[in-house]
């Protein structure tokens, strides 16, 4: 069964596919801003820096937890688009159940790592004293609250393999309302509900998550025929597990080296006091909004090319490509100019601190110059996502990450504070595009398609 909101991207105007399939993801990227600003405004401007600066500290380590599970969805989106591109609809299914049960097991383990190792991980990268216990606190309550996040990651993720982005927008417009509701009832203790400060940001996330993700699955089980709640269903077929972790694995230790790289980059950030940290939290509040076309973008132009490539369209994907690459990069730009000439503006959003706004600002000036490049990185990132080739942005990942960032960020803050770190961020997206932009001219990825000839007869256990 194909519901009328699924995309057929094999067949009519690419530009015409693109902005209507870019825009919900647009819109839901937004949302997903909305619900990291809000959570931002609501600890800095309520609680205070030191509450901002223990909810940032605990982002990379969060991602780095869930960084392989992350890889995995995205290779379940790669999947599910180039079956369908080839109309091998019982792949599909199979696809579908075997990424549910891979990513139940492998969230459940995470969230257990994260909830009992929370103050060693803490304690690793050198958060200060003042914010470790309410670092901890939202850590602990987040992590515990996993599954639910990668329930409604992996839903979404099929539906955008299968050209449908508007039902996951729909599941997400419910969890940003929820949760800035709940927000408010948590840390301020409205009711019958007790005050309860950072813990209730993390408590309000989970369950307007939880909420969304069974919306999502019970439209799903009612409105198509690709899950069904049997246990045969759920079985794994480990041929196409062995597909999922070919393409997942290389995914997701890229964003296990972009959590980590964010991990070292954060503990030399620590090091410069919690007025540091929280000027970079606010900021990267902001770097979300500059990021949201191009991220669009790029997951736009994934299932594009993981349905053209399917079904062997090749002149599809390069007209998908320019595209992409030429929307992301003109409303990016309009972002870039609003970051470096009103950054103290920006940054008064989150905190008024005067130490926290000149170190804000700081960032936003050198740094805003960035976002051009990446917006080009994330959209050659999704072309490669979309053929399967995670190893080749695996490798660039590496090499822009802890052969350029890192080092730079260390060298240059040494001698230039923390005007050194931003630097470095700068120096590393230069650096990145140039290497996806150069592997892309190859045209190897266009031979990792991840197609079998033939669908397999079995392999189920």
């Amino acid at each position: 069964m194909r519901p009328g909101s699924q995309r057929d991207f094999t067949r009519g105007s690419i530009p015409g596919h693109i902005l209507m399939f870019s825009l919900p993801l647009f819109a839901g990227n937004l949302l997903q801003m909305l619900y990291n600003v809000v959570d931002s405004v609501w600890v800095g401007q309520v609680i205070g820096k030191h509450a901002l600066g223990a909810v940032t500290v605990s982002q990379p380590l969060i991602f780095a937890l869930i960084s392989l599970v992350v890889g995995l969805t995205m290779a379940t989106t790669t999947l599910v688009g180039q079956y369908r591109g080839a109309g091998q609809e019982d792949l599909v299914r199979r696809t579908i159940g075997t990424s549910l049960t891979l990513l139940a097991v492998l969230g459940a383990v995470m969230g257990l790592l994260g909830v009992v190792f929370r103050y060693p991980l803490l304690r690793l990268i050198a958060t200060p004293e003042e914010i470790i216990h309410d670092s901890a606190a939202y850590l602990g309550i987040f992590m515990g609250g996993i599954l639910v996040l990668f329930l409604y990651n992996t839903l979404g993720a099929i539906l955008r393999g299968l050209g449908d982005a508007n039902t996951p927008l729909i599941a997400l417009a419910v969890a940003t309302g929820l949760n800035i509701l709940l927000d408010g009832v948590f840390i301020l203790g409205l009711g019958p509900v007790p005050q309860m400060g950072v813990p209730g940001v993390a408590i309000a996330t989970v369950i307007a998550q939880g909420v969304s993700a069974v919306w999502l699955l019970r439209w799903m089980l009612r409105k198509s025929d690709l899950i069904a709640l049997s246990r045969d269903y759920f079985r794994v077929d480990w041929n196409l597990a062995g597909r999922i972790f070919r393409i997942g694995l290389p995914a997701g230790l890229q964003q296990a080296v972009v959590s980590f790289g964010m991990v070292t980059v954060t503990a030399l950030i620590n090091s410069f006091g919690p007025d540091v940290v929280a000027a970079f939290g606010a900021a990267q509040r902001l770097d979300q909004v500059a990021f949201l076309p191009s991220m669009s973008m790029g997951l736009a132009v994934t299932s594009v090319v993981a349905q053209n490539l399917g079904a062997g369209k090749l002149d599809r994907v390069s007209s998908a490509v320019k595209w992409c690459a030429g929307l992301g990069v003109l409303i990016t730009s309009l972002v870039t100019v609003v970051a470096v000439v009103k950054p103290t503006l920006l940054i008064a959003l989150f905190n008024r601190e005067p130490d926290v706004l000149a170190a804000g600002s700081l960032y936003l000036r050198i740094n805003g110059w960035s976002y051009i490049f990446f917006a080009l990185i994330f959209v050659l990132g999704g072309v490669m996502r979309g053929a399967g080739d995670t190893m080749a942005t695996l490798v660039m990942t590496i090499i822009g990450l802890w052969v350029v960032r890192v080092p730079a960020a260390y060298l240059l803050a040494a001698r230039m504070g923390p005007a050194g770190i931003w630097m470095g961020i700068l120096i590393s997206a230069v650096a990145s595009f140039l290497l996806h932009l150069g592997y892309y001219a190859t045209g190897r990825w266009k031979r990792k398609v991840a197609l079998p000839q033939s669908a397999p007869a079995g392999g189920e256990t």
